[in-house]
């Protein structure tokens, strides 16, 4: 996912996205420990867009806020 396209999100969809993306680092990590695990750059491309996601839904907090002074 482009920074762009996480940017274009309303915070309820960023907040879909991100339970969304938490679950399958869930799954990919227990097809880790049990050896089923294939694609094992996925877990990068994972964690990136979570920190994406979250850098998004910060920028916006910070964004209301200062629009509410």
């Amino acid at each position: 996912m482009k920074a762009e396209d996480v940017r274009a999100l309303s915070p309820d969809q960023l907040a879909d996205e991100l339970l969304k993306l938490k679950k399958e680092q869930f799954n990919l990590r227990f097809q880790k420990a049990t050896g089923q695990l294939e694609n094992t750059a996925r877990s990068k491309e994972i964690r990136r867009d979570i920190a994406r996601i979250r850098t998004a839904q910060t920028a916006k907090r910070a964004g209301a806020a200062q629009n509410t002074k």
